[in-house]
């Protein structure tokens, strides 16, 4: 599943990026669901209300859907190009999700939190765990469908799965809706703007932990007269 199990996070090439504790840096937010779940729409939506966040662009071996993008949505590689990635340990993280190969691009990852800048990561459950288990502080998110009949009908209607794909989508969910206890939040998405709203609040919430304003409070206080 994963590229590397590393024991900490000097083996990953993180170090400036994601430690020490207290060190200034960009959030990484890891949104999962079960397939079909709409986190990407409500991804897709944050991105477009929340200034500052980032997205991470996966790489699939799937084919694109209707009015994906190259480079946007995903990149678009061959197995071949993708077995050559991961041989080349490009990958934080990668799996093969219902017969298709998905991967986080480490170099992304790292690039975007050092430079401070948040980044949301799309991700099924299986990477999900890998994230964070590899990046412990990162903050986990799970959109959960209101029921498995409304799950089934979004499915259905986006028209994308072949009859066999989505009989394993939907035999898969079960499964995966069972992994919400390891998330930090969980989201319900039952309409659309009330759960997007709630996404966006979970990252301004974040940014305002006390731990991540540290630097900036220290700051703050240093024009405060002493004694």
């Amino acid at each position: 599943m994963s590229s590397k199990d590393p024991a900490n996070f000097a083996e990953l090439d993180l170090p400036s990026a994601l430690a020490p504790e207290g060190v200034s840096r960009g959030i990484l937010f890891v949104v999962s669901s079960p397939s079909g779940g709409g986190k990407g729409t409500l991804i897709h939506r944050v991105l477009k209300g929340v200034s500052g966040v980032g997205y991470s662009v996966s790489y699939t071996t799937r084919a694109p859907r209707d009015g994906e993008v190259d480079g946007l949505d995903y990149f678009f590689v061959s197995p071949e190009k993708f077995e050559e990635l991961v041989a080349a340990d490009e990958f934080l993280e990668w799996a093969r999700v219902h017969g298709n190969l998905y991967g986080t691009s480490r170099a992304q990852v790292v690039r975007e939190i050092s430079e401070r800048r948040d980044i949301i990561l799309e991700v099924d459950v299986q990477g999900a765990a890998s994230v964070r288990k590899l990046l412990g502080d990162s903050v986990s998110i799970f959109i959960v469908p209101p029921s498995f009949e409304v799950l089934r009908q979004r499915l259905v209607a986006r028209g994308t799965d072949s009859p066999v794909e989505l009989e394993l989508r939907l035999r898969t969910a079960p499964l995966e809706l069972r992994q919400y206890v390891k998330f930090d939040y969980v989201i319900v998405n039952d309409e659309v703007e009330g759960a997007a709203a709630q996404l966006a609040a979970i990252i301004s919430a974040e940014r305002a932990r006390r731990r991540r304003q540290e630097q900036e409070v220290r700051r703050i206080a240093e024009t405060f007269p002493t004694g």
